[in-house]
């Protein structure tokens, strides 16, 4: 005995049934984010961007502050952007280049200082030197780089430590002080020919 084959119409509203079931499947996947939307005790986050990069112009509309990150997210309870991995260009108001990164970081609010966390690193190209520290701040209105962290500043072969680092980019001066400590080989005299 053979079973009743179905109806146009039933296999139409099956048909219907099984399409409408895979589409509400994929509707509950949702659009492949990038990731969870990171709350804190700031709160929920108004928006976060993926891939940024920010730029930040002086009162003459140059460009003296970009930070690039795969991930910012902003908090409008506290107007505070996260940053991950930040990797920041610096220009002072000579147009030197300086570099700056670590593996978190924050913006203050209106964008200003910037808060590196997690081996921070400052490095000034023109100078051959790279500061390393474990957080490390930055105020692009006054161009004024501060660690209260201990830090290390390498200009090859010398190396100097300390607990407190200022620098400030547009008078190209820097200063380590508390607990001072360095390594400066001697100079060796080189061989006449």
């Amino acid at each position: 005995m053979a079973l009743p084959r179905p109806g146009f119409r039933t296999g139409l509203v099956l048909l219907l049934l099984a399409l409408g079931g895979g589409l509400a499947l994929l509707d509950l996947r949702g659009p492949g984010s990038g990731g969870r939307v990171p709350r804190d005790a700031a709160g929920e986050p108004d928006f976060y961007l993926e891939n940024a990069r920010l730029t930040r112009f002086d009162a003459q509309g140059r460009p003296h502050q970009r930070v690039t990150t795969p991930r910012l997210v902003h908090t409008p309870e506290d107007d505070v952007t996260r940053l991950d991995a930040p990797r920041s260009r610096l220009v002072d108001r000579e147009g030197r280049l300086w570099l700056a990164e670590a593996e978190h970081g924050e913006l203050g609010p209106g964008g200003n200082p910037l808060r590196l966390d997690g081996d921070a690193r400052l490095e000034a190209p023109a100078e051959r030197w790279v500061l390393t520290t474990e957080t490390l701040h930055y105020d692009a209105d006054t161009g004024h780089a501060w660690s209260t962290t201990p830090a290390t500043l390498r200009q090859p072969p010398q190396r100097m430590s300390g607990e407190r680092f200022d620098a400030w980019l547009d008078d190209n001066r820097a200063r380590l002080t508390d607990n001072v400590r360095g390594h400066h080989p001697p100079e060796t005299a080189e061989e006449s020919p």
